[in-house]
C-alpha cells in the first residue's frame, strides 16, 4: 500500500506542536529570541518529546519553545501556513488545526489580530496547495475563564470563513466539564462546533460527561471508554467521532504501547474512531505515517482504511460541498 499516495484527513492536530525547528530558529533570529542552540538537530531534540514520556505533563512541556516566538502577527501566519503545507504535500485532503488564542498574547496582540492571523496562513495554503481547511479555538483548562466568552465573541466573526469549533484542552482532571458548561452552550448559540479533549489520561466519566454536559460532537481522544461502558455506550449511540492520535497516546502513557490501542477494537464495535497526528513536531510524526503505523499494527484492509477515512468526512467541521468532495477521494 502507497501510504502516502493515501488521501488522509487530520481533525486534531494542535498549532504550537507542529512547528518547524528551521522556523523556530529564524522567527528567534528575527524577534531577539535567545535560543539554547541554533543548531537544527539541537532544536529539534528540544522540541520532540520522547517516545516514553512520564505522563501528559511531561509531553506537554515541549510547548514552551514554540510558544516563545509564536507572539506576533507574521509568525502565527507563517506557522499556520507551513503547517497546512506540510499536511498538503503528504496528501492530505483536510485539516482541522487547534489553537489556543489565549496564549499568544505576551507583546499585546489582540484576540482578533491572533484568530485573524492563524486564519490568513490556512487560507494562503488552501490556494497555494488545494488542501481545505478550518481552524478550532482550543481555551485551556488550567487558565482563568474570565476571557472566554471574548475569544469565542470573535471566533464567531469567523464562522464560515475558517473558523469551525471551540475546544477545551491541557491537563485531564476528573470532573472538568461542569465548570465548562455555560462556555460551551454560548459557543453553541454563537454556532461554533464542540470537540472537547476528554477520556485520554483514564478518566472514561470525563467523555461521558462531555457530552452530555458540553454537547461535544467529537471527542478529542476519548480512548478510556474502553473501561466506562456507559461512555461507550453513549459514543456508540450518539456516534461520537473519537479524534484518535496513535503515537501522541503511546508518548503520554495514555496507552502502554500500540498494539494496545483501542482504535480497532472499538472500529469493529462501531464506534467512528479517526486517525489524527495531534502533535506533528512534538510527536516527530506525519498522517503518512500515522496512518501506516495502525494499518500495519491492526493489518488493515484498503477497505478498513476507507472506512476510517468516511469516518473523518463525518466527522468534520465542515460544510456538505466539501465533505462530498472529500468522499469522492476515496
Amino acid at each position: 500500500m502507497n501510504y502516502h499516495a493515501l488521501p488522509k484527513i487530520d481533525l486534531h492536530c494542535h498549532l504550537d506542536g507542529s512547528v518547524r525547528p528551521e522556523t523556530i530558529i529564524e522567527l528567534a533570529a528575527q524577534q531577539g529570541v535567545a535560543l539554547a542552540s541554533t543548531d537544527v538537530d539541537v532544536v529539534r531534540e528540544m522540541m520532540v518529546a520522547p517516545e516514553s514520556c512520564t505522563d501528559l505533563l511531561e509531553y506537554l512541556k515541549r510547548f514552551d519553545l514554540p510558544l516563545s516566538v509564536m507572539q506576533q502577527q507574521d509568525a502565527l501566519e507563517r506557522i499556520a501556513f507551513e503547517v497546512y503545507e506540510d499536511a498538503a504535500l503528504e496528501n492530505v485532503k483536510y485539516m482541522e488545526v487547534r489553537f489556543g488564542p489565549l496564549l499568544h498574547r505576551e507583546q499585546g496582540l489582540s484576540i482578533d489580530g491572533i484568530i485573524g492571523s492563524v486564519v490568513a496562513g490556512m487560507k494562503r495554503a488552501e490556494k497555494e496547495h488545494g488542501i481545505k481547511g478550518n481552524i478550532i479555538l482550543s481555551l485551556l483548562r488550567h487558565m482563568p475563564t474570565d476571557e472566554i466568552k471574548d475569544v469565542i465573541d470573535v471566533g464567531a466573526q469567523y464562522v464560515g470563513k475558517g473558523v469551525a469549533a471551540f475546544d477545551l484542552a491541557g491537563g485531564e482532571e476528573l470532573g472538568f466539564c461542569e465548570k465548562f458548561i455555560p462556555f460551551a452552550q454560548y459557543a453553541k448559540e454563537k454556532g461554533l462546533n464542540v470537540t472537547i479533549h476528554a477520556g485520554e489520561q483514564g478518566e472514561g466519566q470525563n467523555v461521558f460527561d462531555a457530552i452530555t454536559m458540553l454537547g461535544a460532537e467529537r471527542v478529542g481522544h476519548g480512548i478510556h471508554i474502553a473501561t466506562h461502558q456507559q461512555a461507550f455506550d453513549l459514543v456508540h449511540e450518539k456516534q461520537v467521532a473519537l479524534e484518535t492520535c496513535p503515537s501522541s497516546n503511546v508518548q503520554t502513557k495514555a496507552v502502554e504501547s500500540l498494539d494496545v490501542h483501542p482504535i480497532e477494537s472499538f472500529r469493529k464495535q462501531g464506534i467512528p474512531v479517526t486517525i489524527n497526528t495531534d502533535n506533528r513536531t512534538v510527536s516527530n510524526t506525519t498522517m503518512t505515517k500515522e496512518v501506516q503505523k495502525v494499518i500495519e499494527q491492526f493489518n488493515l484492509s484498503a477497505d478498513d482504511y476507507a472506512h476510517i477515512y468516511r469516518n473523518s468526512v463525518e466527522g468534520a467541521f465542515t460544510d456538505a460541498e466539501t465533505k462530498q468532495w472529500l468522499m469522492s477521494q476515496i
